[in-house]
């Protein structure tokens, strides 16, 4: 019985990890499993979901909500990502997570940072994210599964979520300007970057996040992520690796148009 239960985990690669990566970026919503403290039950609800630069999730939860006293009581939790489409729900990628909640301090670097990205991302919560029962958790990544469809399961560990090094917090001090300066400035280069690189069809993109792996698009309710051909070392490679995609997807689309 145990081999046949290790037959079915597939051996995690680089392929495994991107999934992994494109479903954490790319969420709007999840749902969160937390302990009811009364009971010890599982409680499940659904959350709006960001992504701090790491790769951690974000949530913003209000004390009124049943699941923000059971992760202050106990920070154990569980979040399901993944949006199932056309036909059967389970032939569609997910990826479940086994976190520990930490509640961010209004007013530290850490809340700063995090409420300027589920902003970023989550633009409508700007009518609530300042009230005074509305609380930014960060959710840990332990470890994970990934589902990537039928026959396709893999375990992953937090060093295949999580990026770790000076680039993060390199990247998080230009992050915002260089969004803002994309978003008012090369709105081309960003269609270019949705349409080429992820194959996305609307229109209205903008850069909503950036870092050391790719940056995260949005239209509206859509969501798309882009890799870097290479994960970003150090801050000073950003600028020419975005000018470098821009013209490589833009040479594509000329060369696609005289075929």
């Amino acid at each position: 019985m145990a081999d046949r239960k290790k037959d079915v985990i597939r051996q995690t690669d680089a392929e495994a990890i991107r999934l992994a990566k494109t479903l954490l970026r790319s969420a709007r919503f999840g749902a969160l499993a937390v302990l009811e403290p009364q009971t010890g039950s599982p409680l499940a609800s659904r959350v709006g979901v960001a992504t701090d630069i790491d790769g951690a999730p974000l949530i913003l939860v209000s004390m009124l909500s049943a699941h923000t006293p059971a992760m202050l009581a106990d920070p154990r939790c569980s979040l399901l990502l993944g949006e199932p489409g056309k036909g059967d729900p389970l032939a569609h990628p997910r990826l479940t997570l086994i976190c520990q909640a930490s509640r961010l301090e209004r007013g530290s670097d850490a809340h700063a940072r995090a409420e300027r990205r589920y902003l970023n991302r989550n633009p409508k919560a700007r009518l609530y994210a300042g009230l005074g029962d509305f609380s930014i958790f960060r959710l840990e990544p332990q470890r994970a599964s990934l589902n990537g469809g039928f026959g396709k399961a893999y375990l992953l560990d937090r060093s295949d979520l999580v990026t770790v090094g000076p680039i993060v917090e390199e990247l998080a001090v230009s992050e915002q300007s260089a969004i803002e300066h994309m978003n008012a400035d090369h709105l081309d280069a960003v269609a270019i970057y949705a349409h080429h690189y992820a194959g996305a069809s609307a229109d209205g993109w903008g850069i909503a996040g950036l870092d050391a792996d790719g940056m995260d698009l949005v239209s509206g309710d859509d969501v798309c992520r882009v890799f870097f051909p290479q994960p970003l070392v150090a801050t000073r490679e950003l600028r020419p690796v975005l000018v470098e995609m821009a013209r490589g997807g833009q040479a594509a689309g000329r060369a696609d148009d005289e075929t």
